[in-house]
């Protein structure tokens, strides 16, 4: 189902359960720790995304107020919401052509999910015949997936895809990066830039783990359906954001959900 895990050199034998240096297998001769993973702690995240207790000063400072989130804002993006219902459940920062989509789910106090989580997509993805590999990336264990895709000539192609994730306190964290920023390291860093310069706010409602922490829209931002160019705002909404870095427009756009 995976591409073989990198350990990080500095990480102790991860086999879980060995009584000897070459680990268990089972019957057909796999390592049964391959795919055991240990429930741990969230990890220490001294680079970001941020909980709301953790930043100094104003959350808005430079960032663009989406409820649950606040995304830097950079100049040229263009940022776009996905809606679940009538529910704003991510949203999706573009930047010439390179996308990455953001989404934070409640999670366990004490208990990371993203392990579990990359299991679960690394499953749905090769089930459509897609391919996957795991790797320690700039921000942490994350997947590379080709992504079985029909193109706009009706045949049939691969569309490369990182998944990156990052447990914060009660909080998860995702983002999806496509285009150009897949594929080359070079355009990839602005988007990382942004998912780690994130501040997730998860609040004090009882949530039950992966429900999703919902977003709203900017008091001065509208909406622009798809398809649709305005040289100009309408009356009573803003086209372009006031927020630092520079908005181009609030966009509704296609959804990239989770693949289980």
């Amino acid at each position: 189902m995976f591409g073989r895990r990198r350990k990080r050199k500095e990480d102790p034998e991860e086999a879980v359960g060995t009584t000897s240096d070459e680990g268990t297998k089972d019957e057909g001769g796999q390592d049964g720790d391959e795919e055991r993973r240990v429930k741990l702690e969230p990890a220490p995240r001294p680079d970001g995304p941020w909980d709301l207790s953790e930043v100094p000063g104003s959350p808005s400072e430079g960032r663009v107020d989406l409820g649950g989130l606040f995304v830097p804002g950079v100049q040229g993006m263009e940022l776009r919401v996905e809606v679940a219902g009538d529910a704003i459940v991510a949203a999706t920062v573009v930047v010439k052509d390179s996308a990455i989509q953001l989404q934070a789910f409640a999670a366990p106090r004490r208990e990371g999910i993203w392990g579990e989580v990359r299991e679960e997509i690394a499953s749905g993805i090769t089930q459509q015949g897609g391919v996957i590999d795991e790797i320690e990336g700039p921000l942490g264990w994350e997947l590379r997936a080709r992504v079985p895709v029909q193109l706009p000539d009706g045949k049939r192609g691969m569309q490369v895809v990182r998944f990156v994730g990052v447990d914060g306190p009660r909080w998860f964290l995702r983002g999806v990066i496509s285009g150009q920023g897949a594929v080359q390291p070079q355009a990839a860093g602005l988007l990382e830039q942004i998912f780690r310069d994130t501040v997730v706010v998860r609040g004090d409602s009882p949530m039950a783990p992966r429900d999703p922490i919902v977003l709203k829209l900017p008091q001065d931002a509208q909406m622009v359906p798809d398809g649709v160019k305005q040289e100009k705002a309408d009356e009573g909404g803003t086209q372009v954001s006031r927020f630092a870095g520079g908005l181009d427009k609030l966009r509704r756009g296609p959804e990239i959900s989770e693949v289980r």
